[in-house]
């Protein structure tokens, strides 16, 4: 046996894998990672007898084996040739000066093309690498002024026209999904961060400028991440966070945590979740009822993932109580529109299907589709497949009640909007199907569902 296939055993049987199960967490791991390729459950055998796997593989293998691990396992410790790619953490590039030309530059670093970084594999943080820029975000000062005398004179005016933009892609996105509109959003990030690198403006319009390029790089993250590309949405997410602080927005910041604290609960990062959701929580003065009523419910799905029946429910019981609370006086922020009554009732039902209490989470489930206009066609594909989930694990199964609430959630991430996040949820029900795959329908349905989740 070759020394590479040596270390390789090794290293498998220090972590408790057999090569499928290795292939596996690759194929994952190339997920995770925006990687197109996949691995045959059966390659890694060839690799233990000694072949080198080829590119990007060996900078995966070795990226996986240190997350398990939890030490640096490198090429040469594999006996691999390198394979040209540089594997780094998704934090690299944007450890910056909490500063207006800080965050100009985190934009910048986040939204260069692609092409440029063809060759750079980012690594998705983990643990406490996945906190450390929320605690960094909330101890820092906003910079005390931060006009620009540079280029021609840039009005207030201008700005309201970006924001327009901003608010009609974040719409876009609640029809067509990541995969249509991810490209566009940078685009218009280029043109903000152009104008925060070449005009000039007032101390009022450079922060309103920050604050729409943090809106924008926050979408970016939301849109990466429900395209499936963990680590994407975290570098778009750290940079925001510059954004917040340069724009002295407590709100945007805080928004921004609970999504990263959304995304967290979907890694494993459970502890993680519950603290990024609370600092969030910390963070914001509250001056918003809406943003307040999102941050609880970020809160709520972060317990939920931990099980912890009662912190989920008080967080649910606080962002309810929310809607009878008074507007503030300035309105709320454009980007908390999507929070109403139907949402928190979607979230509420997420949270119950998580903690398995299947009466609570189909009462919760069916409010949301009730409540809800038919302007959200992924959330409500989302609300379907959770409310099918229901009638499977429920004591009597309605397996026909189900089926008929799956197909809508197919039709729908099929032929309107793109969401991994949402199909992930369809695969969840596939499997909760599984034990009655005998039955016609169920077989038929997974049938139909396959191509989906493959895709």
């Amino acid at each position: 046996m070759a020394p590479s296939g040596e270390a390789l055993t090794r290293l498998l049987a220090e972590v408790g894998w057999q090569p499928e199960q290795f292939a596996r967490r690759l194929n994952q791991c190339a997920e995770r990672y925006g990687r197109a390729e996949r691995l045959h459950p059966k390659t890694p055998y060839k690799w233990k007898r000694g072949d080198v796997p080829r590119s990007p593989w060996p900078s995966l293998t070795t990226a996986l084996l240190s997350e398990q691990l939890q030490r640096r396992i490198g090429l040469d410790e594999l006996g691999w040739p390198d394979d040209g790619f540089e594997a780094a953490p998704a934090s690299t590039g944007l450890d910056l000066p909490w500063s207006s030309d800080g965050a100009l530059r985190a934009a910048e670093v986040v939204n260069e093309p692609e092409g440029m970084m063809h060759r750079r594999m980012f690594l998705t943080l983990l643990g406490s690498a996945l906190t450390s820029p929320a605690h960094e975000w909330m101890i820092a000062e906003p910079p005390p002024d931060i006009a620009s005398a540079v280029g021609r004179p840039l009005s207030a005016e201008v700005v309201d026209h970006l924001d327009a933009v901003t608010a009609s892609l974040r719409r876009m996105d609640d029809h067509l999904g990541s995969g249509e509109t991810l490209g566009l959003v940078r685009q218009h990030l280029s043109a903000v961060v152009g104008a925060l690198r070449d005009r000039s403006y007032s101390d009022t319009v450079g922060r309103r400028l920050h604050g729409t390029a943090g809106e924008l790089l926050r979408l970016a993250g939301w849109l990466s991440f429900d395209g499936g590309h963990h680590t994407q949405a975290q570098r778009f997410w750290i940079a925001g966070l510059y954004q917040a602080n340069a724009a002295g927005d407590r709100g945007l910041g805080a928004n921004i945590l609970g999504f990263m604290s959304c995304q967290a609960k979907d890694l494993g990062q459970l502890r993680q979740a519950v603290t990024l959701a609370e600092t969030a929580r910390a963070s914001y003065p509250s001056t918003s009822p809406k943003v307040t009523t999102i941050l609880d419910l970020r809160a709520a799905e972060a317990y939920a993932n931990s099980r912890s029946m009662t912190e989920t429910r008080r967080a649910l019981d606080n962002a309810f109580d929310r809607f009878t609370d008074s507007r503030p006086q300035h309105g709320d922020p454009d980007w908390s529109y999507w929070v109403n009554e139907a949402q928190a009732h979607a979230q509420a039902g997420y949270c119950f299907v998580k903690l398995e209490d299947w009466p609570r989470a189909r009462e919760h489930l069916r409010s949301a589709l009730r409540l809800q206009s038919n302007e959200y066609t992924r959330e409500g594909a989302l609300r379907n497949a959770l409310l099918a989930t229901t009638y499977v694990k429920q004591e009597n199964p309605e397996l026909d009640k189900a089926l008929a609430l799956g197909d809508e959630a197919v039709q729908t991430l099929t032929g309107q909007v793109t969401s991994a996040r949402c199909i992930k949820h369809v695969r969840n029900l596939v499997g909760a199907l599984s034990p009655y795959r005998r039955t016609p329908a169920v077989r038929q349905f997974c049938q139909d569902a396959r191509g989906l989740i493959a895709a």
